[in-house]
């Protein structure tokens, strides 16, 4: 008999109070060890409407809802008896009649009538009218919509075809979400009669079949959401496509990214024999995060892991530094800046200030490694718009040889120097490390690195494939992939399906970007196509009047959160630096809830709540959120503001101060709170529109 866990079992699990939780676990895992036992007090469901639904005993009060057939043990839902049946009554498990995949689908019956509107009545004002139309009940279908919610999904209007979508299963709330914005997605095909409709690619992402105890107590030690990484079928097709060429795979946050990314690590390995894949991105928190969620994905093939490494792009580079060529000595920013600052006063006749210099350094001269003075007169300063005249950088020229000079006689390299080294070595040889290259988070790659990944991957097939949204740069300047010869266009996809954050936290977030995003290279992402396959409560933005008061109203809501059955490890605390973290605490501190600030080595805890600045956002996820002292001067950063050299630079702390509360923001799945003390961020306004 198999044993199977519907998603719907993980969700209503977490949900629980933690000795709930545990009896459940056992009672789970019991059933694995011996589901036909007689001990298990199965008790048939009298008014559900489908017939294999059964309870299974936990304690006094609590059941499990299986469905149950002669083949086949599902895990369905957990939850206090009243609620449990509930449940039960409401659902029936079906074939979907066009795609042939197995779904548990909400009777009919049993949710209110949405109000219908004829399709031909012109006469109807816009917001009455059908979100849909012009597609048939044969679509409908084949997108996996159930046959009793046909009409529904027809008749609904824009106004209510989120509450409709609510209902059905995952793969027809992404297709009717996506027609309703107007798109056309593709019809699925179709399974052949014979296969099982357990194991059609939709069926996949909802039931996952437990082979042993031990992967079942993996299974219920994880939410649903952190351990399913089965493929949408889109996603599939880019994970198993080849490009001749490199390739970049975007999306906003929430559309599944890295985990295409991860699954694109895992194809490459198991496609191309005695390959080696590396999985990379810019740091090493990030890179430890990819590679747990490796480690779940490759479970069942572990060896598979020996040929794919996954580490940060800056932990690469120095261990191949070291190994090929040599130990380098790297030298700090601080101490470069005093190297800047000591040049300046040397060379007279400029009225340069120090952060401009040391900016010009960093985004021109360091960046390129311009080492000539020809090379930096004739150097292209995209994006700089401070306009420098040839006896301008004559000067500023002056300073930088006078830098360039002491780190040679030091022996020291920066670290675009270091990528330097690596990129001239793998010019210069046709070995590489590995076969092939998938660098996460590729929106804040910067030019020496991006450069070394070329000398590395070349143009092969199959050499360079990136993920990342232009929506969430926050580290690195714009500047164009063409030039080092990256050229993407042709071989650039854009996810548009949001499995992660709710419709109203992703609606509400995407106000503070455009509505399109364009690189310096012409390429666009048009952020107003993607949907988010479910709802949730709207996000709530609190102004109080001090910090103190802000404090117990986040430590008020976050109590609310615990008493509503959600975990401390399931929360995430943000702010927009360290200078705010003692506010965060005092929150936290007022619960009594078990709390850790993460550092750039972050681990999330198992019972604790992660404290963070907003910079260490990326990568995570929690059910809820607050973002706290988003205050005036607080973000946009004062202090980066203060310290702008020029126009563009203006232009570019604006932007990335923006995507910072938008990462912040989407960290969130179900719940975002977000306060600040009066005046509160002129972004705060963006996102009350």
């Amino acid at each position: 008999m198999n044993f199977i866990i519907y998603s719907t079992f993980q969700n209503s699990l977490d949900r629980l109070q933690a000795d709930d939780q545990k009896q459940s676990k056992i009672t789970a895992m019991d059933l694995q060890l011996n589901p036909t036992s007689s001990g298990h007090n199965f008790h048939k469901l009298d008014r559900a409407r489908d017939p294999r639904f059964w309870s299974v005993r936990v304690n006094r009060d609590l059941r499990i809802i299986v469905y149950r057939d002669g083949s086949r043990l599902i895990l369905c839902y957990v939850d206090h008896h009243d609620n449990a049946y509930r449940w039960a009554q409401k659902r029936k498990l079906e074939i979907n009649p066009k795609t042939g995949s197995a779904q548990i689908v909400e009777v009919r019956e049993e949710v209110e009538i949405v109000k219908k509107y004829k399709v031909e009545d012109e006469k109807l004002p816009e917001e009455t009218r059908p979100a849909i139309i012009g597609v048939t009940d044969e679509e409908l279908l084949a997108y996996g919509v159930p046959k009793d919610w046909l009409s529904d999904v027809k008749n609904a209007t824009e106004e209510h075809i989120l509450d409709v979508a609510d209902h059905l299963p995952a793969e027809a709330q992404e297709a009717v979400l996506q027609l309703a914005i107007g798109n056309k997605p593709e019809i699925p095909k179709t399974l052949e009669t014979a296969t099982d409709p357990f194991e059609h690619p939709d069926a996949l992402r909802r039931f996952r079949v437990m082979n042993n105890v031990e992967e079942l107590q993996q299974a219920l030690d994880f939410p649903w959401e952190k351990w399913t990484l089965f493929l949408h079928p889109d996603q599939k097709y880019i994970v198993q496509r080849d490009f001749n060429g490199p390739s970049r795979i975007s999306g906003s946050a929430g559309t599944g990214k890295t985990i295409v990314a991860l699954h694109r690590a895992v194809f490459l390995a198991n496609k191309y024999d005695d390959s080696r894949v590396l999985l990379t991105t810019f740091s090493q928190a990030l890179a430890n995060s990819l590679k747990t969620k490796l480690r779940r994905l490759i479970q069942s093939q572990p060896r598979l892991g020996e040929r794919i490494d996954v580490i940060s792009m800056n932990v690469l580079a120095a261990n191949l530094v070291e190994s090929r060529i040599g130990k380098v000595n790297l030298i700090t920013r601080d101490h470069l800046n005093k190297y800047i600052s000591i040049a300046s006063e040397k060379v007279e006749g400029h009225q340069f200030s120090n952060r401009f210099i040391l900016n010009e350094w960093e985004q021109v001269v360091d960046a390129w490694q311009i080492n000539s003075w020809e090379d930096y007169r004739d150097f292209k300063r995209f994006g700089r718009k401070i306009r420098l005249a040839e006896p301008q950088r004559k000067k500023i020229w002056s300073i930088f040889e006078h830098v360039i000079v002491q780190l040679e006689d030091e022996r020291l390299k920066t670290e675009a120097g270091m990528f330097q080294l690596l990129t001239d070595h793998f010019n210069s040889t046709e070995q590489s490390p590995y076969d092939h290259y998938i660098i996460d988070e590729a929106q804040d790659i910067n030019v020496p690195q991006l450069k070394f990944m070329k000398s590395v991957a070349g143009r092969a097939q199959n050499g360079l494939f990136f993920t990342g949204d232009l929506g969430q740069r926050i580290f690195q300047s714009p500047f164009s992939w063409k030039s080092i010869g990256i050229n993407i266009q042709g071989r650039s996809i854009t996810l548009r399906v949001n499995y992660r954050t709710s419709h109203q936290i992703r609606t509400q977030s995407d106000m503070l970007l455009e509505k399109e995003i364009r690189d310096v290279d012409g390429n666009t992402e048009i952020r107003n196509q993607t949907v988010s396959i479910f709802n949730g409560p709207k996000p709530l933005i609190e102004s109080y009047d001090s910090s103190s008061d802000e404090v117990a109203g986040v430590a008020k809501w976050l109590m609310e959160k615990v008493k509503s059955g959600s975990s401390e490890s399931a929360i995430g605390v943000f702010v927009r630096s360290t200078d705010e973290l003692k506010r965060a605490e005092e929150a936290l501190n007022k619960t009594g809830l078990k709390y850790k600030v993460l550092d750039e080595n972050f681990d999330i805890m198992s019972g604790h709540v992660s404290v963070s600045t907003m910079h260490l956002a990326k990568g995570l996820e929690f059910s809820s959120v607050v973002v706290m002292a988003c205050d005036d001067e607080v973000i946009p950063s004062q202090d980066r503001l203060e310290s702008v050299a020029d126009e563009s630079e203006l232009e570019d702390v604006y932007n990335t101060e923006r995507h910072l509360l938008y990462v912040a923001c989407t960290r969130a799945r179900d719940s975002l709170l977000i306060t600040y003390t009066q005046p509160g961020s002129e972004f705060i306004d963006d996102m009350k529109q």
